[in-house]
């Protein structure tokens, strides 16, 4: 029995528990497979091909393995026809083959001699003879027919002698195992009798005592598994004339009122869109739609036996629909912010979520439509079917995408088989010490699997060397790690990662290579045995994952392509990360967890000549992605004012105070500085290059769960000497946050340390081509330079690149080369075949290199490129560092050639994205 009134396990325990699985998991060696799906889920996120509609679907039933939708509608046509191909009519009813998505043929028509007709709801009798269908209509197949039809399941034809009148729309619907026909919508009389918003008809269609008496609208009811009471949701404020808004139980055969809700139970400003009845589970569930953070957006979860609230999930987003399948509820909403609940800030909409009956927290079941059209909020109706042994959960709405393809209104999902592949991990290599090479990886992504299992692979060998399971969600993925320690100072290694549902596994990761390093660096180690939560070295050649090099596995999220591996670094043995100042920055990957950090740290390199000063990092409300989103909330901000003077600033509370240290100095000459913000229970200090410019007796500062943000985000005008720019031009390296407030010796040690080398250690240096192109033996005289580079054999097409390669840093020799690409987006990108990297001797330009004019090329095979078989994928091919010595300090042309007859499409130096661009990896280490 559930206690009446619990809330269960809060939200942000059960995220941390989740998270935490995967995190023990890497302690453990090899674990095994994870499953095809991660229970308690029971569809897979694998859309499958379904008819779709010209318009909305309002309302799902299904009956014998048959589906019907009603909505505001006209045709429908085949899955992947765009809109007006292939249709066939289908006005505001379709029905279709639970397992096919096909039509069946049950054709009526719903139509009004005046307005637009439409079909708001459907039901179905308990012995799915019957299927009743309410909305705004006049006629079916032109039969007067006036807001309430019941049609005969199996001929497809509206019963005769059914003929109730409802004065408006019908919007709810539901049938009892008796035959009574309950309804509630915005109608004020049925049969000519006065029904406020509910009412009910018999089998036959004559009305019957049941009057809830409502004062607002109706949305949604539904009768209880013992037919005792009918629970009723909208918009009304009073019900027989007795406070209960939006939510009521009454009498199944009066209506009166049983159970109230008052007070705040639903806000004022929220009304409720769906309810359903769990037997199983001895509960219902209900959907809330709200205005502003402080109404009520998502679902409850409520006792059959008292009626009471069991949990309340308070994530924002307009609940609209919901289905219970297996014990776990499924809901059609876009939710965007669960901070309330101790959950992800506010962010990106998703719109098909789960969780468990028992428990508030979302579960790892994330397939996504778009917002579409109408309001737009995307699913308005779901329902589950069964046919041929399998059961389907269909989706409606408004929606015009299914996981990012063109498919309108309608989709379903099912219960097997899961072929959806998790995506490969990011992947990032170190060496921070004398025999060990640090592995790091971005937890993959798997839209109905939160916990995977990751295979570690090294130079090639198809045995992995490391197994690990790891879980993760779309608002957090956590960095794994793994530490080779079977390694030999001054050797050079690759890994690659997998990642595997149980069922279906990822292509392998692109490689990352590092030379292993016979010390570590001084710097580092000083910053870790201070006891760093966060540190972000930024020494990745690209992709979207940035390592943490703490323990604590906070990693971070490149976004909008910085410029990486800047030299020269702050810190010696590293490199530096470039920033434009316009919205590129990187935001932690992961739920901080603490609320009100103080005391703590925040420490970086910065170097800029801006005059529009900008956010070096702080913390925020939101997580920051590639869509804008910026924090309505920000705090504990490290800023450059226009005049290049540095700024520390505080949320004092809730309040518009802000509490903040700017120094007389400026620091926007261009040069290396290194800042130290800490707060703690003496106040704030401020130091830079290693000594303390000023201090504030605040010790306090604004709780709410948020994630760091280095580069830019959102500065309201209370900020002293608010900057131009919110978002900061130029250079950071070795960014860390600590738990504890640094002393100004432990500041003074750690600047002091930016310049000692890490003994004989290795720089590795990469470059972009400073001109790209291809050639076409079809079209011999055309000049193709454009965003993708192309190599294959038959009909030839060869790729020209040209590299300014820089010399070698002095005391140290190049030790080993590698091309790294990425393959385009272009369906045939992928190759089988090998293909072959050589120099080039003639001469060329990406401007008039046309076939006829290629340039000569010589015998020498620098690299091989195998396995790039995947389209938009990441990859490198290692070359013959000994062949490139010689071109050390000069610029330099390679060519991709093929005898194959299987074309390879890679991005140029022209791609839009800068981390998709070639790039010539160089390492360097001692003579």
């Amino acid at each position: 029995m559930r206690g009446p009134g619990g809330l269960g396990r809060t939200r942000s325990a059960v995220f941390a528990a989740v998270l935490a699985l995967g995190a023990g998991a890497l302690g453990a060696g090899a674990a095994p497979p994870a499953a095809a799906l991660t229970p308690p889920v029971g569809f897979t996120a694998d859309h499958l091909s379904t008819y779709q509609t010209n318009g909305i679907v309002w309302s799902l039933a299904e009956a014998n393995g048959v589906v019907y939708a009603g909505g505001t509608f006209s045709n429908v046509r085949p899955a992947g026809s765009p809109a007006g191909s292939n249709t066939t009519p289908a006005v505001n009813f379709a029905a279709f083959d639970a397992a096919t998505g096909a039509p069946t043929g049950c054709s009526l028509s719903f139509t009004r001699s005046s307005g637009t007709a439409t079909v708001r709801a459907l039901a179905v009798s308990a012995d799915r003879s019957t299927l009743y269908a309410g909305g705004y209509f006049n006629a079916v197949n032109g039969t007067a027919a006036n807001g309430l039809v019941a049609i005969n399941t199996a001929t497809c034809q509206p019963r005769p002698g059914f003929s109730p009148d409802f004065g408006a729309t019908v919007r709810a619907l539901d049938v009892a195992a008796n035959g009574t026909v309950y309804a509630g919508g915005d109608f004020q009389t049925v049969n000519g009798q006065t029904r406020r918003f509910f009412g009910a008809v018999t089998s036959t269609g004559a009305l019957t005592a049941w009057n809830p008496d409502a004062d607002e609208p109706g949305r949604t009811l539904k009768v209880t598994p013992d037919g005792a009471s009918v629970l009723i949701g909208g918009e009304f404020f009073t019900v027989g004339g007795a406070a209960s808004h939006a939510l009521a139980v009454t009498s199944a055969s009066s209506g009166a009122l049983t159970r109230a809700y008052t007070g705040n139970f639903i806000p004022s400003s929220a009304v409720i869109k769906d309810i359903v009845t769990d037997a199983a589970s001895d509960g219902w569930y209900v959907a809330g739609e709200g205005a502003g953070g402080a109404s009520f957006d998502g679902r409850l979860a409520m006792g059959l036996d008292d009626f009471d609230q069991r949990w309340r999930d308070t994530c924002q987003g307009a609940t609209q629909a919901l289905r219970v399948y297996q014990g776990v509820l499924y809901a059609g909403s876009h939710v965007h912010d669960c901070s309330s609940m101790g959950g992800f800030p506010n962010q990106v909409r998703k719109h098909l979520t789960a969780q468990s009956v028992d428990d508030p927290a979302l579960l790892g079941w994330l397939p996504d439509t778009n917002d579409g059209i109408g309001e737009p909020v995307g699913p308005r109706a779901l329902t589950v079917a069964s046919r041929g042994g399998r059961d389907f959960l269909w989706v409606g709405g408004e929606f015009t995408t299914v996981n990012g393809v063109s498919q309108q209104a309608l989709t379903r999902f099912a219960n097997t088989p899961d072929t959806g592949a998790p995506a490969a991990p990011a992947v990032s290599v170190s060496a921070p010490r004398a025999g060990e090479v640090k592995v790091r990886w971005r937890s993959s992504l798997d839209l109905d699997d939160s916990l995977l299992t990751y295979r570690v692979y090294r130079d090639g060998g198809a045995t992995p060397v490391h197994t690990a399971n790891g879980s993760s969600l779309f608002f957090s993925r956590p960095q794994l790690t793994f530490t080779d320690t079977n390694v030999v100072a001054g050797r050079t290694y690759s890994y690659r990662i997998t990642a595997s549902d149980g069922t279906n596994t990822s292509g392998l990761s692109a490689a990352a290579s590092v030379t292993a390093a016979a010390s570590a660096s001084p710097y580092q180690e000083k910053v870790l045995a201070d006891g760093a939560g966060l540190y972000w070295r930024y020494d990745e050649a690209g992709g979207a994952f940035a390592a943490d090099a703490s323990a604590d596995d906070n990693s971070g999220v490149y976004t909008n392509a910085p410029t990486y591996r800047s030299t020269p670094s702050a810190v010696a043995g590293s490199a530096a990360l470039s920033l434009n100042g316009v919205d590129e920055y990187v935001y932690s990957d992961r739920l901080h967890r603490y609320t009100s950090p103080t005391p703590y740290s925040i420490e970086t390199w910065f170097r800029t000549t801006s005059t529009t000063g900008g956010r070096i990092i702080g913390y925020g409300s939101n997580i920051g992605t590639a869509q804008g989103q910026t924090s309505s909330i920000s705090d504990k901000l490290l800023y450059l004012t226009d005049n290049g003077r540095l700024a520390f600033g505080v949320q004092s509370g809730n309040s518009s105070t802000r509490p903040t240290i700017t120094t007389t100095d400026t620091y926007n000459d261009g040069s290396w500085h290194h800042a130290v913000a800490t707060q703690g229970p003496s106040g704030m200090v401020l130091y830079v290059d290693g000594a303390a410019v000023g201090t504030n007796a605040a010790t306090g500062n604004r709780s709410y769960n948020g994630y760091w943000r280095v580069g830019g985000d959102a500065m309201n005008n209370a900020w002293p000497n608010r900057p131009t720019s919110t978002y900061f031009a130029g250079q950071v390296d070795e960014t860390a946050v600590y738990p504890t407030a640094l002393t100004a010796a432990q500041v003074a040690a750690h600047h002091a340390l930016a310049d000692t080398p890490p003994g004989p250690g290795d720089t590795t240096l990469s470059v972009t081509p400073d001109e790209d192109a291809y050639v076409n033996s079809v079209s011999a005289n055309t000049n193709y330079n454009d965003s993708q580079l192309a190599s294959r054999g038959t009909t030839a097409y060869l790729s020209y690149l040209r590299f300014t390669v820089p010399p070698a840093p002095s005391g140290q020799v190049l030790k080993s080369a590698r091309l790294a690409f990425r393959t385009s987006s272009d369906s045939t990108a992928g190759s089988l075949d090998s293909h072959s990297v050589v120099p080039v001797t003639g001469t060329w330009t990406e401007s008039t290199v046309t076939y006829n004019t290629r340039p000569a090329l010589a015998a020498t095979v620098l690299g091989t490129i195998t396995g790039a078989t995947s389209v938009s994928t990441d990859d490198t091919v290692e070359l013959n560092a000994s062949a490139l010595g010689g071109a050390l300090g000069s610029v330099y042309s390679l060519a991709l050639t093929s005898s194959g007859t299987d074309s390879l499409r890679v991005w140029s130096s022209e791609a839009g994205t800068a981390a998709y661009r070639p790039q010539l990896v160089l390492t360097f280490g001692a003579e």
